[in-house]
C-alpha cells in the first residue's frame, strides 16, 4: 500500500518528490546528529532547528507535488518545481552550514558573514513564496477539473495554499523584530522539539499552524467537507482561531499558560 502511494506520489512531479525525499533524509540524519551532537546554538541543541526545517520541506514539498497534477497549466508546474530546487538549496543550505558552525541561522546579525547569510535566505525564501502564490492564482483562474473533484476539495486546495502563502509572509514579523519572541528575548525554556516558548509569546505558533493549513484543508475537502460553502466556513473558523492565537502572542502569552 505504502509502495503503491510513494509510486504516485512520484508519478505526479518527480522534482518535487526527491526534494521531499531528500528533505526526509536530512531530517533524519539531522535528528541522529542532534542527539550524538553535543552543539548548541542558544541553548538548544544546534542541529534541532534544521530537522524542523528540512521535515517541514518535505511535508510542503509532498503535498504540491501531490496537489499540483490538477492544473492544467504544467509549464508553470515544472518552472515552478525548479524555483523550488534552487532556493531550497540556498535556504537549507545555509541552514545546515550554520548549526554546522554553532551559529544562529535565523536573526543572526553578529558578523557581516552572518548578517549576509541571514539576507540571502530571506531573498530564497521570498522568491519561493511569491512562486507559491502564483501557483495558488492559477489554482483559483482554472475553472475546470477532474469531474471526481468535488467543490470542497478544490476550495480546500486554493483555501490551503492561500493560508500557507499569508502565514510565510507572516514570518516578515520575526524579521522585523529580529526574533521570534514577544513579550521576552529568545532562549527562554521552550516545549519539547518545537521549542516554543513557555514564557512568553512565540510567532512560530501561528507561522506553523497556518502554513499546515497547506495540508488540512485539502484532506477535509478530500475526505469530509465536500460542498464550497462548507469550505469556505471551515476556512473563516481557521482564520478566526488564527487571529485570536496572533492576538494572544502580540499580548506575550504562550501557547499554553
Amino acid at each position: 500500500m505504502l509502495n503503491k502511494f510513494i509510486l504516485k506520489l512520484k508519478s505526479r512531479n518527480k522534482v518535487l518528490f526527491y526534494v521531499g525525499a531528500v528533505s526526509l533524509t536530512g531530517a533524519l540524519i539531522c535528528g541522529l546528529l542532534a542527539v550524538v551532537s553535543p552543539l548548541e546554538v542558544g541553548g538548544v541543541r544546534a542541529w534541532i532547528k534544521p530537522m524542523k526545517f528540512y521535515l517541514s520541506l518535505a511535508i510542503a514539498m509532498f503535498t504540491m507535488a501531490w496537489l499540483m497534477v490538477y492544473l492544467k497549466n504544467q509549464k508553470a508546474v515544472r518552472r515552478y518545481s525548479w524555483v523550488v530546487v534552487y532556493t531550497m538549496i540556498v535556504e537549507l543550505g545555509i541552514i545546515t552550514y550554520q548549526a554546522a558552525v554553532g551559529q544562529a541561522s535565523h536573526f543572526n546579525i553578529s558578523s557581516w558573514t552572518n548578517a549576509i547569510l541571514y539576507q540571502v535566505m530571506g531573498l530564497a525564501i521570498t522568491i519561493f513564496t511569491l512562486w507559491t502564490a502564483y501557483i495558488g492564482y492559477l489554482f483559483f483562474k482554472q475553472k475546470e477539473f477532474p469531474l471526481w473533484m468535488n467543490q470542497g476539495y478544490i476550495w480546500g486546495i486554493r483555501l490551503g495554499i492561500l493560508f500557507f502563502v499569508i502565514s510565510a509572509f507572516q514570518g516578515a514579523h520575526m524579521s522585523i523584530i529580529n526574533q521570534h519572541s514577544v513579550g521576552g528575548l529568545d532562549g527562554s525554556e521552550g516545549y519539547p522539539i518545537l521549542n516554543w516558548s513557555k514564557v512568553h509569546g512565540d510567532l512560530r505558533v501561528i507561522h506553523f499552524f497556518g502554513m499546515h493549513s497547506l495540508q488540512l484543508f485539502p484532506l477535509l475537502g478530500f475526505y469530509m467537507i465536500h460542498s464550497k460553502r462548507s469550505m469556505q466556513v471551515i476556512a473563516a473558523s481557521w482564520l478566526l482561531f488564527l487571529v485570536l492565537l496572533y492576538v494572544q502572542v502580540l499580548k506575550g502569552y504562550p501557547l499554553i499558560g
